[in-house]
């Protein structure tokens, strides 16, 4: 499918700021491409970055079918850019679509559409230290209707934001409170789709943490309210004796998260064990008082490792390696972000070099 690439004139384009806050300044550009049942994708276009104008009865704003997708470019010390895993985000985008029943989009095309917006903004990239360019692709119904079922007209786009740390006090430990009443997901339900529903209803428990000085909420299945799932908007490791890493197995609840699979790649190469299994918290809760638990950390694209000092569970806090950023945590950080960023070989394949795309 061709796209059309319409750019700004250069006396209109505008240019990275000095000061970064997550999500709020955004690029001169965007990707667009519409779809109509019967008809599949057309008017792929890379084109000035707008406003989006709906119906008020447009199908998302009453269904909620929408998915999203997060991932980054990164400058390198040459002046380059390169994205992360960009196919491993473009394949769990259609995983989430086809569990929305939503159309999905050609891979390699979405791919391509994001390195050609990355190059067209390629000013926006930050030279900064811990700081990239965020991308959101993103999926919502568009069709005109109030009758409940799928929509048959869909945008699909992607924006662009530079963003510096994802939390203000950057790698330093957060608290988390355990939400022991409230749930995020159930297997079978939406868990493990990227859709605002997911997020929407964590609201309620996160905001209460934060009024009570909490940064993130760890959630715990829906069932038995036993097994740990999520924390915030990451995938959790616990770290045992300092040597190997335990995370929550994707039961059907859990976003599968690409720094999660990533970590899980990269932990035999650094000499760490890793496995995934079914989590009980109230062990977790044993282990961290045992002094087993030595780490806890969370991954995921906008923080990509964020250690876990403290942990509230039922009114009690526990706390992790004196409150204190870990050395393996640390080590997965490094690790990660010298591939990402150009200054480590990157034995994967992961990097994809945004100046190899083709014009």
């Amino acid at each position: 499918m061709p796209m059309t690439i319409n750019p700004l004139p250069e006396d209109q384009r505008g240019h990275c700021p000095e000061e970064l806050v997550f999500g709020a300044a955004f690029s001169d550009h965007m990707f667009t491409q519409r779809y109509h049942a019967g008809d599949g994708w057309s008017d792929a276009t890379i084109g000035p970055l707008h406003n989006l104008s709906l119906h008020p009865a447009a199908a998302v704003l009453h269904y909620s079918q929408e998915i999203f997708e997060g991932l980054k470019a990164y400058r390198r010390d040459d002046g380059g850019v390169n994205l992360f895993r960009p196919e491993a985000n473009a394949a769990r985008f259609n995983r989430s679509a086809e569990r929305m029943w939503m159309p999905t989009v050609d891979a390699d095309f979405h791919v391509e559409a994001i390195r050609k917006l990355v190059a067209l903004d390629e000013r926006w990239v930050p030279s900064r230290e811990g700081a990239s360019l965020y991308l959101r692709p993103a999926m919502i119904a568009t069709s005109t209707k109030l009758g409940l079922g799928a929509a048959a007209d869909y945008l699909h786009f992607i924006i662009c934001s530079p963003v510096g740390p994802y939390f203000a006090g950057g790698f330093e430990p957060v608290s988390v409170d355990v939400s022991d009443v409230l749930r995020r997901a159930v297997k079978g339900g939406v868990g493990e789709a990227k859709t605002g529903g997911n997020y929407a209803a964590s609201l309620k428990a996160s905001e209460s943490a934060a009024r009570d000085g909490f940064t993130q909420v760890l959630w715990l299945d829906a069932v038995e309210g036993r097994y740990v799932e999520e924390v915030g908007a990451m995938n959790i490791f616990f770290v045992y004796r300092g040597e190997e890493l335990v995370t929550p197995s994707l039961s059907g609840s859990i976003l599968g998260g690409i720094t999660r699979d990533s970590i899980l790649q990269l932990a035999p190469r650094l000499g760490l064990g890793a496995r995934d299994e079914r989590v009980d918290i109230n062990q977790v809760i044993a282990d961290i008082e045992a002094g087993e638990i030595t780490e806890v950390f969370g991954a995921g694209t906008a923080a990509v490792v964020s250690p876990v000092g403290q942990l509230r569970y039922r009114g009690v806090v526990h706390t992790i390696n004196d409150n204190q950023s870990g050395p393996v945590a640390s080590r997965l950080l490094k690790t990660l972000t010298d591939i990402q960023y150009g200054r480590a070989d990157d034995p994967f394949g992961w990097v994809c070099p945004v100046e190899d795309t083709p014009a």
